[in-house]
């Protein structure tokens, strides 16, 4: 199953509170232990966010490097760089 559609999710809400709700329930669910090895939380967080937002904005553009890049600010080699590192289908 792919990802839900915006006709998929019941209520709407914003991105930011998905990522509130998200990030309560990751906290919620780490114990004192596990706080402890969660070392550098926004590098965590950043590496699992950047792969599925530049994909996302790939499928919307078609694979449209150009627009991609500008819609998420980076220049296009910056951009490249990172469909790379993270393998991502264009």
């Amino acid at each position: 199953m792919g990802a839900p559609t915006p006709t998929d999710i019941a209520e709407p809400f914003s991105l930011r509170q998905a990522v509130e709700r998200s990030m309560a329930v990751y906290l919620s669910d780490i114990d004192e232990e596990d706080e402890n090895l969660v070392a550098n939380l926004y590098d965590l967080v950043m590496s699992e966010v950047e792969p599925p937002l530049i994909q996302a904005v790939l499928d919307h553009n078609a694979g449209n490097q150009s627009r991609t890049s500008t819609m998420l600010g980076l220049n296009r080699g910056t951009l490249r760089k990172k469909i790379r590192q993270y393998g991502l289908r264009v």
